[in-house]
């Protein structure tokens, strides 16, 4: 579904991605694991438009993005959770999640049957939920996009350990119903809970592939990309 083909990605003259290569089938849930500084969320611009790669080429379903807009890359069916979860803190939980909804498999109901909580809130303003609920708000607007691939940078991120055990299993559940997903985290455990392949990034490249399992046996590369024991 989504092939990211040696790719050079810049801010300025800073060269951040070099040579990155990854791939996502249909149905498949892959993770990106880095330290902080890695490229992560660089390959995270580069696939949506916000940061173009100079070199290489994106491409999905076949087709070659990589020099479209954002606005067109969203429209032909990548959904993304920005990290920061960039919701909307004055319009209520409800006019977020309708933002940018195109109605099809995901519709409103089956979000907030998803999302209890957000329920519950659907008529609070955005801005007076916790950090865990605007989590789930952003995932929340992504799938109502109805989006064929799922972006997530750094959904865990300043999350208490109950709240990202949480969006663990909201992960997995969207998982099992065989949506394809690209997870960029630094919480070790929680990505491979959720990822069928993973990839590993240092200093803007790929330094491993592998299943969830070959990189628990992997302990160089744990200790090495990603601090950890």
């Amino acid at each position: 579904m989504l092939e990211v083909d040696g790719i050079h990605t810049y801010y300025g003259k800073s060269h951040i991605l070099h040579g990155v290569s990854l791939q996502v089938a249909p149905g498949e849930a892959v993770a990106l694991l880095g330290r902080n500084g890695a490229g992560k969320t660089t390959m995270i611009r580069s696939i949506v438009g916000f940061t173009p790669p100079r070199e290489g080429r994106i491409l999905f379903d076949n087709e070659a993005i990589h020099r479209w807009p954002a606005y067109r890359i969203a429209r032909r069916g990548l959904a993304l959770v920005p990290q920061g979860r960039r919701i909307f803190a004055p319009l209520s939980v409800r006019e977020n999640l309708l933002l940018g909804a195109r109605q099809d498999a995901w519709t409103l109901e089956r979000v907030l049957d998803l999302f209890p909580r957000l329920r519950e809130r659907a008529d609070q303003s955005g801005g007076t939920l916790s950090g865990g609920e605007q989590q789930m708000l952003a995932i929340g607007r992504a799938l109502l996009t109805n989006g064929r691939l799922l972006l997530l940078d750094e959904p865990s991120e300043g999350l208490a350990p109950i709240i990202v055990r949480e969006i663990g299993r909201i992960l997995k559940a969207l998982r099992s119903e065989r949506l394809s997903i690209l997870l960029v985290e630094q919480n070790y455990h929680l990505a491979l809970r959720v990822a069928d392949r993973v990839y590993v990034m240092s200093k803007g490249q790929i330094v491993y592939e592998g299943t969830p399992a070959s990189l628990e046996a992997a302990e160089e590369v744990k200790r090495r990309y990603l601090g950890v024991a």
